[in-house]
């Protein structure tokens, strides 16, 4: 039997749910998991990610083994409101208001300057941050009813293809998950565009779905 055989006999952690107008119900049960910490998969904008909540140091180490990820490597964290920015970061320089005044909700993930007291483990000890507010519904109610930021790093193992549909998730993935809500088929593709902001000149560390020439575009001449 194939993974992706496997991975459909895990039933009863899967959650269907309508992608444009996400059940509270469903949303409220997700967002309790992953307050107790839990680990759950969810739909992004193109791939599903895996959602944790991001000041749980036990549950971003739960992250770190299933997707065997290096722990060099920082998680991705989503927030619903500029306001978490706060809780997150060092500043917000003009160049990151301007990226998120254009691109957010989605497209573009700035990488900031971490703030003192996050678990080492999110930042992998680099001192930076990763964020991005979601485009997807599911993606965008599920923070806002959990309450804190959470992870959205790939559902996969590092190094393997993410997955834009449930029945092609990883079955070694899928069976160490307390829940997975299923949104139907993503988009999928490249992803989000990642910008370095905690240089005096941003840095385009991954060009995804908004073109350099866009990012800089908007960061003006300098």
């Amino acid at each position: 039997m194939s993974r992706k055989q496997k991975s459909l006999n895990i039933p009863h952690n899967i959650k269907k749910l309508d992608h444009k107008k996400p059940q509270k119900g469903i949303i409220d049960k997700a967002a309790s998991v992953i307050q107790q910490g839990g680990v759950i998969a969810f739909p992004t904008r193109y791939l599903y990610g895996l959602g944790a909540n991001a000041f749980n140091p036990e549950a971003v180490d739960r992250i770190f083994a299933i997707k065997r990820r290096p722990h060099n490597k920082p998680l991705l964290v989503l927030i619903d409101q500029i306001g978490d920015l706060d809780r997150l970061i060092r500043k917000a320089p003009s160049s990151a208001i301007r990226l998120i005044e254009h691109f957010w909700p989605g497209k573009i993930t700035i990488v900031f300057e971490a703030k003192d007291g996050l678990p080492v483990n999110l930042t992998a000890g680099t001192g930076r941050i990763g964020l991005r507010m979601p485009e997807h519904p599911v993606a965008l109610a599920l923070v806002k009813a959990v309450d804190v930021p959470i992870t959205a790093t790939s559902a996969n193992i590092t190094g393997c293809m993410g997955c834009s549909q449930i029945s092609d998730l990883d079955v070694r993935v899928g069976e160490k998950l307390d829940l997975i809500l299923d949104a139907g088929t993503l988009k999928g593709g490249i992803g989000s565009t990642v910008v370095d902001v905690t240089c005096d000149i941003p840095i385009i560390l991954r060009e995804g779905i908004v073109p350099a020439k866009d990012v800089f575009s908007v960061l003006g001449p300098a």
